[in-house]
């Protein structure tokens, strides 16, 4: 539990970061030691939290001179959002991926609560229920690539 307690702590700050400028600058090193943690767990944080689904792009050089940046992408309009979900969409999507997504969509304005909650169901865990995990994440990203596809249009 306190690793994950450490990662929103840390996510936290990466965002209050990103609040006051759009792109931030780190050096994984140096943040690990404000936090007193392992640098792992800024790239765990950082993989999982600021992925283009939430709206981030990141980029990274490693070595002595290495760094991390963070950029929060600021889409001209919603067309622009799912036009890029689906340009990126991977071939599996995990339940967590999706609902980053949906989450992204509904904060910009793309779809309804209304709309954001039965896209959530149908791409939950109960309702594909397929025989492996490979074969549901294949599944829920056919069917996500597929309400974008219709968001394309609806308007």
């Amino acid at each position: 539990m306190q690793a994950r307690n450490m990662s929103d702590v840390i996510e936290h700050y990466l965002k209050a970061m990103l609040e006051a400028q759009r792109q931030v600058e780190i050096s994984r090193a140096d943040v690990a030691e404000q936090f007193n943690c392992v640098p792992s767990q800024i790239n765990y944080v950082i993989k999982t939290r600021f992925t283009p689904e939430r709206g981030y792009v990141v980029e990274s050089k490693r070595g002595g001179g290495g760094y991390i940046r963070i950029l929060k992408v600021n889409l001209r309009d919603d067309q622009d959002l799912v036009s890029a979900m689906g340009a990126n969409l991977p071939t599996q999507l995990s339940a967590r991926d999706a609902q980053a997504l949906i989450q992204q969509l509904y904060q910009e304005g793309a779809v309804t609560r209304q709309t954001g909650n039965v896209m959530l169901n149908v791409l939950s865990h109960q309702a594909l229920q397929q025989p492996t995990r490979d074969a549901e994440e294949q599944l829920r990203a056919r069917l996500m690539l597929a309400f974008l596809d219709s968001l394309r249009y609806e308007r």
